[in-house]
């Protein structure tokens, strides 16, 4: 490897204290380069690499899945170095998912939630993609929704969005006591979209790249239902496990979904506000 991939090779081995036989590119680096190295022990393990990254980033994503881990629920990946722009995981060899793949995710996820957290929010902040995401506990779930998720990102996305649509968020922003229940706060992963969940060889559920706090079991659904992706069976096997209050559903739904949204609008543009208006509707249809 020359050039550029010298430095980075180098910059690794500092970081693992050991020698890198191979650094080879792969996917997986949405918003940071990813490769899967190995060392000269013949280890495989999966890197993330960000120079320009927030220097906490990398240390949130390693605390986020120890605790998701520490669950014990689904299978979550080891990590084995973070610093200097690193994130150094367990290799996870991609495979088939298993003919009980969406079943186990959906009762391993029922279970994650179960293990619960502490409090609403988290002992300490972290990211959503590149967003910084606040976490300090607020004791109500509906004002945490308001305060720690919608608003921020309402006032991120101000000078994008047209001034109705930004009015009308911040109404609905208001009334989230009356729409969300105050309830007991789950493990989330907090960003389980379709790309965040991965199948090992041994064709089972594998979670990655997650943005953790506690709060309502149903956040995690609404985005695995925002972009697809996971089957049906998932949420029935979830739903079997777990149920969740059927009143409402649809728009409760909406509304966590816009929080991912207008993540999306500042993070990728203007393209995402007519998903982000067609949500809203959904969100304040009271019919």
């Amino acid at each position: 490897m020359g050039g550029v991939d010298d430095d980075l090779r180098a910059s690794l081995e500092t970081l693992l204290d050991e020698p890198v036989a191979r650094l080879q590119p792969v996917r997986g680096g949405d918003v940071h380069r990813a490769f899967r190295v190995e060392t000269r022990g013949r280890e495989r393990w999966f890197a993330k690499h960000s120079p320009s990254a927030p220097r906490d980033l990398f240390e949130a994503e390693a605390r986020g899945l120890h605790w998701l881990a520490t669950a014990g629920a689904l299978r979550i990946p080891a990590v084995r170095a973070c610093g200097q722009g690193w994130l150094v995981l367990e290799w996870i060899e991609p495979g088939a998912p298993s003919p009980t793949f969406d079943v186990e995710l959906g009762e391993g996820l029922a279970a994650l939630h179960r293990a619960g957290a502490p409090c609403i929010g988290l002992d300490h902040d972290n990211y959503i993609g590149t967003l910084p995401q606040a976490n300090a506990s607020i004791a109500n779930w509906p004002a945490f929704w308001r305060e720690r998720r919608l608003l921020p990102q309402i006032d991120r996305a101000a000078s994008r969005l047209p001034r109705e649509l930004r009015a009308e968020l911040e109404r609905l922003a208001q009334c989230l006591e009356s729409l969300l229940p105050d309830e007991a706060p789950a493990r989330l992963h907090g960003d389980l979209w379709a790309g965040n969940c991965i199948v090992a060889a041994n064709g089972k559920a594998v979670l990655v790249d997650p943005a953790v706090y506690g709060g309502a079991r149903e956040v995690d659904l609404a985005m695995m239902e925002l972009f697809g992706g996971f089957g049906p069976r998932v949420f029935e096997a979830y739903e079997a496990a777990w149920p969740t209050a059927r009143t409402d559903r649809r728009l409760r739904r909406a509304i966590y979904q816009l929080y991912y949204l207008l993540v999306h609008v500042n993070l990728f543009g203007s393209g995402w506000i007519p998903a982000l208006a067609r949500t809203l509707r959904v969100a304040t249809d009271r019919g």
